[in-house]
């Protein structure tokens, strides 16, 4: 049986490298999306494609949820639940920009709610609940191996939990900053949940991408290329959704079974401080 992964936000972007590298290790996929259904259907295709590629059969499903939503964020597991009955790897990538990217002393309540509310109410939340299921399963893990049985990792016998965050959790944008606030946030998530979930054998990561082509980014392009050019990061190019997609893949392979609560920065060395 493959082990299954739930990645929101998964339609395009970093949620679409993510899905891509799980598929080409094996993994069963929820791919998430809000809106856009031909994206996620194209993605699902492309990720068995992906897998075949690397002699895996994987099993892709997709299904619309906000995760702003509880109603929501309650269909998201059920789904899987009613399609695949285990969850071994949750990756909380749905986010949304800054809304009108407005300044903070013009920013609104309601476009602040509304970030919050995808940005970090969702993952909060979709992690409680994602990880009182995970809990349920380790009785059921251990009793079907041995102490020290070396198939336990095969098995998906250590459940796993990963937050996408972003540079902008330090580096400020005063016409951002809801968003910046929400990423911010999330650093604290990602430590009070390795610390809550440790004593069930479930780590929980953070991912820290730097300037990312995508949807997104689109809009910032040409900014962006020129202060890459000039050396805003060592290394001197766009990071790209497979970027991070690796990152993501490496962490689910359990190849960091003693590190929990710990930050990945994939950010072209961006938060390194240079004289």
């Amino acid at each position: 049986m493959n082990r299954v992964a739930l990645i929101t936000g998964a339609s395009r972007g970093i949620g679409r490298g993510i899905v891509l590298d799980l598929a080409r290790i094996g993994f069963d996929l929820v791919i998430n999306y809000a809106g856009n259904q031909s994206a996620a259907q194209q993605t699902a295709v492309d990720c068995r494609e992906a897998a075949a590629a690397q002699g895996f059969k994987t099993h892709t499903e997709f299904c619309q949820a906000d995760v702003g939503q509880a109603s929501d964020r309650r269909r998201l597991l059920d789904f899987t639940k009613e399609k695949f009955g285990r969850l071994d790897l949750l990756v909380n990538n749905a986010g949304i920009t800054s809304i009108g990217r407005a300044d903070i002393l013009e920013a609104t309540e309601e476009n602040f709610d509304r970030l919050m509310a995808v940005n970090l109410k969702g993952p909060y939340f979709l992690t409680q609940q994602a990880a009182r299921w995970m809990i349920e399963q380790v009785p059921a893990r251990r009793a079907a191996a041995k102490p020290g049985d070396p198939a336990l990792a095969a098995q998906g016998f250590r459940p796993k939990i990963i937050t996408i965050s972003s540079i902008s959790a330090y580096a400020v944008s005063t016409n951002r900053g809801d968003y910046c606030m929400a990423k911010a946030a999330l650093g604290m998530l990602t430590k009070l949940y390795a610390v809550r979930l440790a004593e069930y054998g479930i780590n929980v990561y953070e991912i820290c991408p730097g300037i990312i082509a995508s949807d997104m980014t689109a809009g910032v392009k040409e900014k962006y290329d020129k202060l890459i050019a000039e050396g805003l990061t060592p290394i001197r190019r766009w990071g790209v959704p497979e970027d991070v997609g690796k990152a993501v893949a490496a962490i689910a392979q359990d190849v960091f079974p003693f590190s929990t609560g710990e930050v990945l920065n994939v950010d072209g060395g961006f938060h390194l401080r240079r004289l």
